[in-house]
């Protein structure tokens, strides 16, 4: 399940994402606010994770059309979580991905916001 997150600077674009994410997840809830940040020429993204339980296909699929057909809006994505599997790809492939990627721990939640919004 994955909800967008209220409150944050302009420009900036986040999401809290649990339990285990399906296609209708990308489709519902990240394209909409994606296609309203895209044309701005620069997508700042926070993702939040407390618990993850995997990830459907179609979810996959979703996950790395989002990536491509926005290639080059993207300018920072700060990933949030305690997942220490995630910290280390992050660590190992963001270089693979468009704009700056960092993560931050939970308890860096304003932090993280912070430095997406710079």
């Amino acid at each position: 399940m994955i909800k967008e997150l209220s409150g944050l600077p302009a420009g900036v674009i986040g999401f809290e994402a649990s339990g285990k994410l399906s296609a209708e997840d990308y489709r519902d809830v990240i394209l909409p606010a994606l296609e309203r940040a895209a044309p701005a020429g620069e997508v700042r993204f926070v993702v939040v994770i407390p618990e993850f339980q995997g990830m459907s296909g179609g979810a996959l699929w979703q996950d790395l059309k989002v990536g491509v057909e926005h290639l080059r809006a993207w300018k920072r994505i700060a990933l949030v979580t305690d997942i220490e599997w995630m910290s280390h790809m992050t660590a190992l492939f963001g270089w693979m991905t468009p704009g700056e990627v960092r993560h931050f721990p939970l308890a860096q939640r304003d932090e993280a916001i912070a430095w997406a919004a710079a």
